[in-house]
C-alpha cells in the first residue's frame, strides 16, 4: 500500500499535523526513510494522512530509535520541505506550552511561529552603503572620477551617510561604479552592508539625541533591573509617566545585554511605532545588527530577517506580537522588553488566542533571562502582579525627563455643545477649535484623537417618530458610513465586523422618509477640520485603519509629520501609543468616553489608558502644551483620574471592584464560543457544551451557563458563550486538561483562555 515502509526506515518521528482540528493532541509517528536520515525535531515536512495518504504537513517534534507502536501500522514520510528551515528546540517547547496553555492543536501554533515566506523560501536583499573613511588615505594624486566621488560624500552632512553606490555615482556624474569599486579596494571608501529595511530607516537617526546621564529616578531602575541580567528569570514592570524616559532605560540595558555577547529581543504594539524605535536603535547601536519583523514587510523582507535572527547575526531583535516568536539561538537571549505592554494588540483574536506579552513572560523564563514591561498605563494584571501577588518587581518612573513639561490638561463637557442649528452634538468644541487656531498660529502642530473610523456610524430615518436603524445584513451591528474621498458626498455603507459593502438606501424602508447619518467617525472629523481651517490641503491627514493600508503609508504619513510637512493629524488609537513629536503643541481628544459603556468590564481601565495615552504625546518639546478632553460626561472616574495623571488611584479603585466581582485578574477566565448559522443550533452546541463540562467544575471553578454573546451574530454566524472564572491558572489549566476530552475545538467551537476582548 502506498505510503507504508516502502524503502528501509532508519528511526521514528513523532510529527504534529498541520490541521486546525484537535484531532491528534499528542502528534502522530511515521517511520523516517534512510534517504531522510537527516531529519531533526523542527523540520517541516510533508506525511501522509488518512485512507487517501493525503500529503499533508508536519511539524517534526522528536525523533525515536525504537517505535511506540505496531510497525505494521506506521507510514513513512514522504519528504522533508526545507532543510534549511528548522525551529530550534526552545521554540518548539514554547508551541507546546502554547497548545496545552491556550488549548490549541500544536501543528496550527507552530504554524504560527513561521512566517509564510521563509516557508516558502522567498528571496533576501541586501544593500551596500558608502561613506568616507575616518582618515583619508595618503595618496598624491586623484583621477578626475575619484575626487568627484570624494566631493559628493564631502558635501553630504555626516548624519546623512552612508549613501547607496547608485545614488553615489549619479551625483557624481559616473557612468558606471568601477571607479567607486576601486576606491573601496584601496581603502578611500568604506562600506557597510544593511538590509533594506535599516536602509529605509537610517535617514531617520539624526534627530535622537543621547542624554549624557540617566535622571535620578532612571538610574535606580536601571540598576535595579541591571542587578538581574546574570541571575536568570526576573519580572520587572517599569511604569514611567508617558515622557518619562522609559526608552532610555531600556536601551542601557539592551547594550548592557550586548556587552555580555547576547542579544535581546523587544516588542511594540503596533506597526505605526517600529520606525520610529528602529531608527533610534539603529542610531544608538550603528555597530549592532537590529532585525526588525513585523507582517507588513515585504515577503523577501520577512525572509532575510529571519534568516539573520535565525543564524545568531542579529544583536537585537525589534518587532510586533509575532516577533516574540524569533527564531534567536538558544543561550543567546538575555534581555526581552515588551514596551506598551498593556496594549491589546499584543493578543492574538484567532486560534492559537496568545497574548504577545504573556508569551514573551514564558520565553524569558524559559531562557533564564530578565522580562521588562513598560508603561504609563500598566494592564491590571501587570499592576496586579507587581504590587499584590509580588510575582514582578514594580520600578517607578513619576517625572518626566529633562526638556520635557507636563501639558494643561482641561476637560470640555460637550452636553453644551451643539451645531448651529441646535440638530446635533458638535464634535469640536468651541474651546478645541480657539485652541488648534492658536497653535497654528504659533506654528505648532496639533494631535486629534477619535477613536472611531469611517464618516457616520448610524444611518437612520429623518423622522424622530421612526425608529429604523440601518443593521448589517449579516450582523447584529448597525453599519457605518464611509465617503469615498473627502469633501465628496458620494459613499457607502461598510459593516466593520463582516466587511459587507453596499449602496445608502434612497429612503426608509418603513415609512419612505429620508435618510440621514447621525454621529460622527474619522472621516467626518477631516471634512470639519479642512472647512474650519485655511490651511494647505496636504497639512491635514487622518491615520486609521482605512487609509493606513500598509507599513509605508503609516511609514511616511509619520514621516511628513515629523517634518512638519503636516500641521494636524487626525486619526485613532494608532495615534495614541509611544509616538514622539516634539512640536506637538495640542491634543484633543473627540469623544473620550465613547467605549465607557461597553458590555465588557474592562472598559473603565481601556478608557483611562487611552486618554492617558494620547494626552502624553503632548509636551515633548520646549514650550507650554495642551491637552483638551472631550466628554460628554467628564466626571467619570477614568476621565477625570487620567486627566490628572492619578494611575496608583485609578488602578487601586478598578482592582478593588475587579475583586469583590471575582473578576481578572483576581481570578483566570476561559471564554467558550459556539457559533453556527442556525440560531438555536449555536444554542444547543452551548447548552450541550455546558452539561458536558459542569462535572468537571468541583468546587473552585464557576461555570456560567450559555448566553448570548453581546454581538450575537457576526457574518451570518449566530454565537452563544460559556466563560469559567477559577482562582488561580493552575486550577484553570487542571479543569481545561480534562474538559478537551469533551471538546471538539474548530469552526463551531472557540476557546479563548485569558480573554481581553468579550464582544
Amino acid at each position: 500500500m502506498a505510503g507504508l515502509f516502502d524503502e528501509p526506515t532508519v528511526a521514528y518521528a513523532q510529527v504534529a499535523i498541520e490541521r486546525g482540528v484537535d484531532a491528534f493532541p499528542d502528534g502522530l509517528t511515521y517511520g523516517i526513510p534512510e534517504r531522510l536520515s537527516h531529519i531533526q525535531p523542527g523540520h517541516l515536512v510533508t506525511v501522509p494522512l488518512g485512507r487517501g495518504n493525503t500529503p499533508t504537513s508536519a511539524w517534526v517534534l522528536s525523533i525515536h530509535q525504537s517505535p511506540p507502536i505496531d510497525t505494521k501500522q506506521l507510514k513513512q514520510i514522504y519528504e522533508c520541505n526545507n532543510t534549511s528551515i528548522q525551529l530550534p528546540n526552545d521554540l518548539l517547547s514554547l508551541a507546546n506550552w502554547m497548545s496545552q496553555y491556550y488549548v490549541t492543536p500544536i501543528g496550527p501554533t507552530l504554524s504560527t511561529m513561521l512566517p509564510g515566506p521563509v516557508r516558502q523560501g522567498t528571496g533576501t536583499t541586501t544593500r551596500e552603503l558608502v561613506d568616507l573613511p575616518d582618515e583619508l588615505p595618503d595618496v598624491e594624486t586623484l583621477s578626475e572620477k575619484q575626487q568627484a566621488v570624494i566631493n559628493v560624500l564631502q558635501s553630504i552632512p555626516s548624519d546623512e551617510r552612508p549613501i547607496d553606490k547608485p545614488t553615489l555615482a549619479k551625483q557624481a556624474n559616473l557612468k558606471s561604479q568601477s571607479a567607486i569599486q576601486t576606491m573601496i579596494k584601496h581603502g578611500f571608501l568604506v562600506t557597510k552592508r544593511v538590509t533594506r529595511i535599516e536602509a529605509q530607516w537610517l535617514k531617520h537617526t539624526q534627530s535622537f539625541s543621547i542624554p549624557e546621564s540617566l535622571t535620578d529616578e532612571q538610574q535606580v531602575a536601571f540598576d535595579a533591573v541591571n542587578a538581574t541580567l546574570h541571575q536568570g528569570y526576573a519580572s520587572h514592570l517599569l511604569h514611567g509617566v508617558t515622557g518619562s524616559g522609559k526608552t532610555e532605560v531600556y536601551i542601557r540595558l539592551i547594550q548592557r545585554a550586548i556587552e555580555d555577547g547576547g542579544s535581546a529581543l523587544i516588542l511594540v504594539p503596533e506597526i505605526s511605532l517600529t520606525p520610529q524605535t528602529a531608527a533610534r536603535l539603529i542610531s544608538r547601536f550603528p555597530n549592532h545588527k537590529v532585525a526588525i519583523l513585523h507582517s507588513t514587510l515585504t515577503r523577501a523582507q520577512r525572509h532575510q530577517q529571519w534568516a539573520l535572527i535565525s543564524e545568531g547575526k542579529a544583536d537585537i531583535i525589534l518587532g510586533v506580537r509575532s516577533a516574540v516568536f524569533a527564531p534567536i539561538p538558544e543561550g543567546n537571549l538575555k534581555l526581552v522588553i515588551v514596551d506598551e505592554e498593556h496594549e491589546t494588540s499584543y493578543k492574538q483574536d484567532s486560534a492559537p488566542r496568545y497574548n504577545g506579552r504573556d508569551i514573551a513572560i514564558r520565553r524569558a523564563w524559559m531562557a533564564k533571562c530578565p522580562i521588562v514591561l513598560g508603561s504609563a498605563t500598566p494592564s491590571m494584571e501587570s499592576w496586579w502582579n507587581a504590587t499584590v501577588r509580588k510575582i514582578s518587581t514594580l520600578h517607578t518612573l513619576k517625572q518626566r525627563a529633562p526638556g520635557l513639561v507636563v501639558p494643561t490638561i482641561e476637560l470640555v463637557n460637550m452636553k453644551h455643545e451643539f451645531t448651529g442649528d441646535g440638530q446635533d452634538f458638535a464634535l469640536f468644541s468651541g474651546r478645541l477649535i480657539e485652541a488648534m487656531h492658536t497653535t497654528l498660529n504659533a506654528n505648532g502642530q496639533v494631535l486629534i484623537l477619535l477613536n472611531r473610523r469611517g464618516f457616520a456610524p448610524w444611518i437612520m430615518c429623518k423622522e424622530r417618530s421612526c425608529d429604523w436603524l440601518m443593521k448589517c445584513e449579516h450582523c447584529d451591528t448597525s453599519m457605518v458610513f464611509h465617503r469615498k474621498k473627502p469633501l465628496h458626498h458620494a459613499g457607502f455603507v461598510r459593516c466593520h465586523h463582516c466587511g459587507k459593502e453596499q449602496r445608502v438606501p434612497k429612503s426608509c424602508p418603513d415609512c419612505s422618509s429620508d435618510v440621514v447619518v447621525r454621529g460622527a467617525g474619522t472621516q467626518r472629523a477631516e471634512e470639519l477640520l479642512r472647512t474650519m481651517f485655511d490651511i494647505e490641503p496636504n497639512a491635514i491627514a487622518r491615520l486609521d485603519s482605512d487609509t493606513a493600508t500598509n507599513a509605508s503609508t503609516i511609514q511616511r504619513t509619520l514621516e511628513r509629520f515629523g517634518d512638519g510637512e503636516i500641521r494636524i493629524l487626525l486619526g485613532t488609537q494608532m495615534i495614541a501609543k509611544g509616538l514622539d513629536f516634539p512640536n506637538v503643541k495640542l491634543v484633543g481628544v473627540l469623544d473620550a468616553d465613547s467605549a465607557i459603556d461597553m458590555p465588557d468590564f474592562r472598559a473603565a481601565e481601556r478608557t483611562y489608558q487611552l486618554v492617558s495615552q494620547v494626552c502624553g504625546r503632548s509636551g515633548r518639546g520646549a514650550g507650554d502644551s495642551l491637552a483638551i478632553i472631550q466628554s460628554r460626561d467628564p466626571h467619570t472616574p477614568p476621565i477625570q483620574l487620567a486627566s490628572k495623571g492619578e494611575y496608583e488611584t485609578f488602578a487601586h479603585a478598578e482592582l478593588s471592584f475587579r475583586n469583590e466581582a471575582g473578576l481578572p485578574p483576581a481570578s483566570r477566565m476561559v471564554r467558550f464560543v459556539t457559533r453556527n448559522r442556525d440560531e438555536q443550533s449555536a444554542k444547543g452546541k452551548a447548552e450541550a457544551l455546558f452539561e458536558r463540562l459542569k462535572p468537571l467544575t468541583k468546587e473552585h471553578v464557576q461555570l456560567n451557563p450559555p448566553i448570548p454573546c453581546p454581538i450575537p451574530r457576526i457574518a451570518d454566524y449566530y454565537r452563544y458563550e460559556c466563560t469559567a472564572l477559577a482562582p488561580t491558572s493552575t486550577v484553570l489549566q487542571t479543569f481545561l486538561e480534562e474538559a478537551r476530552t469533551y471538546m471538539t475545538i474548530g469552526r463551531e467551537l472557540a476557546v479563548d483562555v485569558d480573554p481581553i476582548a468579550l464582544l
